[in-house]
């Protein structure tokens, strides 16, 4: 009795979550709470949220810092309710698919026979009726076969479909969000992302972890070394292109030659892609006479203009300023009034009051975005999928059923879209009937049936 009522309470259950008005409001939640989620600034610090959500006791609006501390707002999509409502979204979608999508393409394949006249007359309107001396069912299933339908034949019945793959398209819709949300868990809990800022020439390890999931795994045997780092530049000397020459190590042993790495064409290597993402300029190797010296960069605005620049002192008192605003190579000198001395290469020998200086290295750093994300495929798969089950939802259904005897035939059809393109199929029907049975000198069937559509 108990387990008669713990069955009877799961399959209420089950039905409940393949309610589709109860599908719709789990999806309506997950669109509000994406908007909050678009709306409020993700993964940032307390201190910026204090900042821009204040608080003002009882005349505060309804969002503010503590608000959002507390439900987890600033990293909405990793809370444990946000994942919740996600995973009961997929159980209402595997139970609508299991409940309902499924049996109903079960019962689309089913052969649906009309055995009889009046079962005609009581479920559908009558399309048409022609007394004729000869019918011949070979003939009508002739033309239902060139007109590229499936034909079932059983006495005086004819059923006839095609289209079906159009049926398949709302379990394509549900197994492709079934097979994202999946993915998406998967990159969630096994993933991470990692954020490196590594010198020219330097090996690196990925340690700098912005985000990862519960049970991610760090790659500790992969390990990388930036070869060289340059940038390609317009006309208008604005930044077109990021290139790092990256070579990865594992288990100590380098297993590629250097790879070029730019944004929008990374590195994948053992599940770990490696994306061109920032870049700076650190320091410039200055030599001065017998000396070399090494001076950090910083970077500043002149002009609306983006720069780094760093200066000397030659004699204690007169300081001279290298300017950069690219990396190509041309460092302006300035003196401390911001009067232009000169420009010169990198690389390139020069004179300032008598001191001989070169220009040795502009030392630069390369940003890498690191990132697992082991659901990926998954992800991709699932939009795939949806683009399919698009494509297929355009096919049309359509069914006709034909029933007769020696002396007249019922024809019967429906569709569930596409109505002029089943008409079209319908008048083909007609011609092809007539053809083959005209063929057999049966002169008498000059129109031999009417059709009419219903649409379902």
């Amino acid at each position: 009795m108990i387990i008669f009522k713990l069955k009877n309470l799961l399959w209420l259950f089950l039905k409940k979550l393949a309610n589709l008005s109860f599908s719709i409001f789990v999806l309506f939640l997950i669109a509000i709470f994406s908007l909050i989620g678009s709306v409020i600034e993700q993964d940032q610090t307390l201190s910026y949220y204090q900042t821009y959500y204040p608080d003002f006791g009882s005349k505060s609006f309804f969002i503010n810092w503590k608000v959002i501390d507390y439900f987890g707002f600033n990293h909405l999509y990793q809370t444990w309710w946000f994942i919740a409502i996600l995973i009961l979204f997929v159980l209402s979608l595997v139970s609508c698919t299991l409940s309902t999508q499924l049996p109903s393409f079960k019962n689309a394949r089913r052969w649906k026979f009309i055995s009889n006249k009046p079962f005609l007359y009581s479920y559908y309107p009558i399309l048409s009726q022609n007394n004729l001396v000869i019918n011949s069912f070979s003939n009508m299933i002739y033309s239902l076969v060139k007109c590229n339908f499936f034909v079932f034949h059983q006495s005086n019945s004819i059923y006839a479909y095609k289209g079906l793959y159009g049926r398949i398209a709302p379990i394509v819709v549900h197994i492709s969000i079934i097979i994202t949300l999946l993915g998406s868990f998967i990159g969630f809990f096994f993933g991470f992302i990692s954020q490196e800022i590594i010198p020219n020439g330097e090996v690196f390890h990925i340690k700098n972890i912005l985000k990862s999931g519960s049970y991610s795994y760090l790659p500790i045997e992969v390990t990388g070394r930036i070869k060289d780092f340059y940038t390609e530049y317009n006309f208008d000397n604005s930044a077109k292109q990021f290139f790092s020459e990256l070579s990865i190590f594992y288990r100590s042993k380098m297993q590629n030659y250097p790879k070029l790495i730019s944004v929008n064409s990374p590195l994948v290597f053992k599940g770990v892609t490696f994306y061109q993402t920032d870049w700076k300029m650190n320091s410039l190797r200055i030599q001065l006479g017998n000396n070399v010296i090494q001076k950090k960069l910083v970077k500043t605005t002149i002009n609306q203009k983006d720069c780094w620049l760093c200066s000397i002192s030659l004699d204690g008192v007169k300081e001279v300023f290298f300017v950069l605003f690219s990396l190509n190579n041309s460092v302006t000198i300035c003196d401390s009034t911001g009067f232009i001395v000169g420009v010169v290469n990198v690389r390139e020998s020069f004179y300032i009051n008598n001191i001989y200086c070169i220009i040795k290295d502009v030392m630069t750093s390369t940003g890498l975005q690191i990132k697992v994300d082991p659901g990926i495929f998954l992800v991709y798969l699932g939009f795939f999928l949806i683009m399919v089950s698009t494509v297929l939802s355009y096919l049309s259904y359509s069914q006709i059923w034909v029933y007769g005897n020696s002396i007249f035939f019922e024809f019967l059809g429906s569709t569930n879209r596409s109505v002029l393109f089943f008409e079209s199929d319908s008048v083909n029907i007609n011609r092809l009937y007539k053809f083959y049975t005209l063929r057999y000198k049966l002169s008498e069937a000059s129109n031999l049936f009417i059709y009419k559509v219903l649409v379902i």
